[in-house]
C-alpha cells in the first residue's frame, strides 16, 4: 500500500498548470487492493445530489428482507443497515429516501439488542426525495428500517400480465442509476459510497428473482437469497422479477429472458465469452464471478445498464445477425471501467462512460479488427456533434461537468461516452499503445473497488505515465480536453475507408437515383448512409427510398430509426403506421425521446398526432421515460406559446 499523493505529483508544472489541488477530495486515501471490502477513509463530500453525509458516517452493508407485493406494486420489508464513523463528532446517520413509506427504525445496540430508535424525515425535494435522518448512540453501527416503496417509485417498473410477451404473468424490474436506488431502499445513493448487500426476497410462485449479485434456488420456506460480497455503488441495485427463463452459453455466462426471445437472445449474445477473453487480455481478469444477461421487456429504457453479474438489456438488439452487439461489449466492459473503478459523483460521469467506451472499441478491433472499429468511431463522432451542438451552455461539453449540473441525467450524453473516449483514443495516441495499455490495466487494478474522481485519474495519470514520457502532453493539450468545450484542436478525426465508399453512394442516388450493390453493407454502413444526408429530403426522394430500400419497418432497430427520423424530417406522413407501431412497442430512451422530440418540434399537425400516439404509448414506458417525454412536449408547447 502506498500514498497516491507523491513528492513529484505535488510540485510537477504539470500538474500545478492545471489548477490541480493536490489536497483534494480522495487523494489522500490509502490505495488498498481488495475485492471484498472497500477501504474507510476520510474523504470530502463532494456530490451535491445526496443527503448522506458520507463524509463524516459511511454505510458499508445493506441486507434486504423483502416481499415483491405485485398485487399492491411495492416492495415490502426491511433494511438493516452497517454503516462506519469517519468523523468521531458525528452522531446522526444520514441515507437518502425518495417515495418510502418509513414505518419504524431500530438499532443494535452494543448490548446486541434492537430497540426503537428516533428518526426524522426532512421535506421532499422533485429530485433529491427525502433525507432520512437517524439519530445514533456510542457504540452503534447498525440499524433496520421498515419501509415499503411506493407503487409510482421512479426506479421500478411493474408490469401486467398484459404488458408482457408472454400475458400470463407480471414482470417487475429495476433501473437505479442515477438517484433512483433511493426510491427501493434507503441508502446512501451516490457513487462515493460503495457497499456489499445481500438479500431475501419472497415472490409469487412461477415467478423467478433475479438480483445483481450471486444468488440461491429457492430455500424450502420459498425464500430466494442473493449475496454480493465486492462493494458497489448504489446505483448498481438491480432486481427482476418474472416469467424469466434461462439458456447458458458457456459455464459461467448466459442469459435470462422471457420465453419468446430466449433462443435468439442466446444466439444473438453468443459472442460473450469472446469478448471477455478480450477485456481479460488486454485490462486483467473478470473479478464478479458470473457474467449473465437478462433481456427485458420492451419498455426498458436504456440499450443496457451494467449491473454486476447481470447485465440488463433492451430486446432492440436483437437482431438477429449480432451487428449490435456492441452494447453488449460496452456493459461488459463496465465491469473494468465502472463497476471496478467508478466515478465519485455524477460530474465525473465521462470516469465511467467515456472509459467503457474506449474500451468497448479496442474490443470490438480485436474481435472484429480495425474497420468495424473505425466505423463505430465515426458513428460516435456523428452522435456527439449532434450533442455538442444541441448542449444547453458550452460548460456541459466539458469532460469534467460544471458544479451547478441541474440533474444527474445531464451527464449523460454522448460528451460523456464520445468525447471520453476519444481524449483516451488521444492518450493513446501519444503515449503509444505499448505503454498506454499497461497503464491503463494498471490504473484499473490500482482503484479497484474505489470511487475516484477526474483529478485522481490526471494525477494517476501523470505519476504513471507522464513524467516518464514527458514530452508527449502538454498542460494546455490536457487542460483543453477535459476543462474545455467540444471537442480540442488535438482531435484526429477518424476516417473509415468503407464510409468514404458509402458517401459515394449517397451522392450518386441523390444525383442519379442509383447506389450500386448494398448487399454486403453492414449496419453500420446503412446508419452512415441514413445520417449524412446534408438537407432534408423531399416527399418525393422519401417515397423512392422506402422503395429501394425498404425501410419502413425494418427489424433492426438502429436503423428503423434513423429512417423514421428522416422521415419526419421530410415530414413524410407514409410511415405513420409503422411509426406508430415502433413508438408503440419500443421503449428505449435513445429512440423514443428524439423521435418525439422531432415530432414535437415539426409543427402543429405532426405535434397533435405524437401526443395521441404518447397518450396510447404512456403507460407501457418506464416511469423515467415517462418523465423525459412529458418534458420534451411541455417544452415544445412552451416555445410554441412564446
Amino acid at each position: 500500500m502506498r500514498l497516491f499523493r507523491s513528492t513529484a505529483l505535488i510540485t510537477s508544472p504539470f500538474i500545478l498548470a492545471l489548477g490541480l489541488n493536490a489536497c483534494s477530495a480522495d487523494t489522500t486515501k490509502p490505495l488498498e487492493k481488495t475485492t471484498e471490502q472497500a477501504p474507510i477513509v476520510k474523504i470530502v463530500k463532494d456530490d451535491k445530489f445526496t443527503y448522506a453525509n458520507y463524509d463524516k458516517v459511511r454505510m458499508t452493508h445493506l441486507s434486504l428482507n423483502l416481499d415483491v407485493n405485485f398485487e399492491d406494486k411495492v416492495l415490502d420489508g426491511t433494511a438493516t443497515i452497517d454503516f462506519k464513523i469517519i468523523d468521531d463528532n458525528a452522531h446522526t446517520l444520514h441515507l437518502d429516501t425518495k417515495d418510502l413509506t418509513i414505518r419504524s427504525v431500530q438499532g443494535l445496540a452494543s448490548s446486541g439488542e434492537w430497540s426503537a430508535m428516533d428518526y426524522t424525515l426532512s421535506d421532499e425535494d422533485e429530485i433529491l426525495g427525502t433525507r432520512l435522518e437517524i439519530p445514533f448512540s456510542k457504540g452503534m453501527n447498525k440499524v433496520r428500517i421498515d419501509y415499503k416503496t411506493s407503487p409510482t417509485a421512479e426506479g421500478l417498473q411493474w408490469l401486467s400480465p398484459e404488458q408482457t410477451a408472454g400475458k400470463e404473468k407480471p414482470y417487475l424490474f429495476s433501473q437505479a442509476q442515477a438517484l433512483n436506488a433511493r426510491t427501493m431502499t434507503p441508502v446512501q445513493d451516490t457513487p462515493a459510497v460503495r457497499i456489499t448487500y445481500d438479500a431475501t426476497l419472497r415472490v409469487p410462485d412461477g415467478l423467478l428473482p433475479l438480483m445483481s449479485a450471486e444468488q440461491s434456488k429457492k430455500d424450502k420456506n420459498g425464500e430466494y437469497h442473493f449475496k454480493m460480497p465486492q462493494p458497489i455503488p448504489s446505483y448498481l441495485l438491480a432486481i427482476a422479477v418474472g416469467d424469466i427463463k434461462f439458456k447458458a452459453i458457456n459455464d459461467h455466462i448466459g442469459v435470462y429472458a422471457e420465453q419468446y426471445i430466449l433462443d435468439a437472445s442466446a444466439d444473438e449474445f453468443s459472442e460473450t465469452p469472446l469478448m471477455e477473453a478480450s477485456n481479460a487480455k488486454l485490462y486483467g481478469p473478470y473479478r464478479w464471478g458470473r457474467y449473465d444477461l437478462i433481456v427485458l421487456p420492451p419498455s426498458f429504457p436504456f440499450g443496457g445498464m451494467e449491473n454486476p453479474r447481470l447485465s440488463f438489456m433492451t430486446p432492440t438488439l436483437i437482431a438477429g445477425d449480432k451487428s449490435l452487439t456492441n452494447v453488449v461489449a460496452h456493459e461488459l466492459a463496465h465491469s473494468w471501467s465502472g463497476n471496478l473503478v467508478t466515478n465519485s459523483s455524477w460530474r465525473d460521469a465521462w470516469l465511467n462512460e467515456g472509459f467503457t467506451s474506449y474500451v468497448e472499441n479496442r474490443v470490438m478491433e480485436d474481435l472484429y479488427g480495425v474497420e468495424r472499429a473505425v466505423m463505430e468511431q465515426v458513428l460516435g463522432l456523428e452522435d456527439v456533434k449532434r450533442s455538442i451542438e444541441n448542449a444547453s451552455r458550452p460548460e456541459l461539453t466539458h469532460l469534467k461537468l460544471p458544479t451547478d449540473l441541474a440533474h444527474p441525467d445531464d451527464a449523460f450524453t454522448n460528451v460523456a461516452y464520445v468525447k471520453g473516449q476519444f481524449f483516451l483514443q488521444f492518450l493513446e495516441q501519444r503515449f503509444g499503445r505499448d505503454n498506454f495499455d499497461p497503464f491503463l490495466k494498471n490504473y484499473f487494478n490500482h482503484f479497484a473497488f474505489q470511487s475516484v474522481t477526474t483529478e485522481d485519474f490526471i494525477k494517476y495519470l501523470h505519476d504513471e505515465l507522464h513524467v516518464k514520457n514527458p514530452d508527449a502532453l502538454t498542460s494546455e493539450e490536457l487542460k483543453a480536453w477535459v476543462y474545455g468545450p467540444g471537442l480540442p484542436d488535438t482531435f484526429i478525426t477518424p476516417i473509415s475507408d468503407a464510409f468514404t465508399k458509402v458517401d459515394a453512394a449517397r451522392t450518386a442516388w441523390l444525383d442519379d437515383g442509383t447506389v450500386g450493390d448494398t448487399s454486403s453493407w453492414s449496419t453500420h454502413e446503412w446508419l452512415h448512409f441514413l445520417n449524412n444526408f446534408s438537407e432534408t429530403l423531399s416527399k418525393e426522394q422519401l417515397k423512392k427510398m422506402n422503395e429501394d430500400f425498404n425501410f419502413n419497418g425494418h427489424q433492426n432497430a438502429e436503423i428503423a430509426f434513423a429512417w423514421y427520423m428522416q422521415a419526419i424530417q421530410g415530414n413524410y406522413s407514409k410511415v405513420d403506421k409503422e411509426l406508430e407501431s415502433f413508438l408503440m412497442t419500443v421503449g428505449r430512451g435513445k429512440f423514443i425521446y428524439r423521435l418525439y422530440g422531432a415530432l414535437a418540434g415539426l409543427n402543429e399537425d405532426a405535434r397533435t398526432w405524437a401526443k395521441e400516439v404518447y397518450v396510447k404509448a404512456r403507460p407501457g414506458y418506464h416511469p423515467i421515460a415517462q418523465r423525459r417525454i412529458d418534458a420534451i412536449f411541455t417544452k415544445a408547447e412552451a416555445k410554441v406559446e412564446q
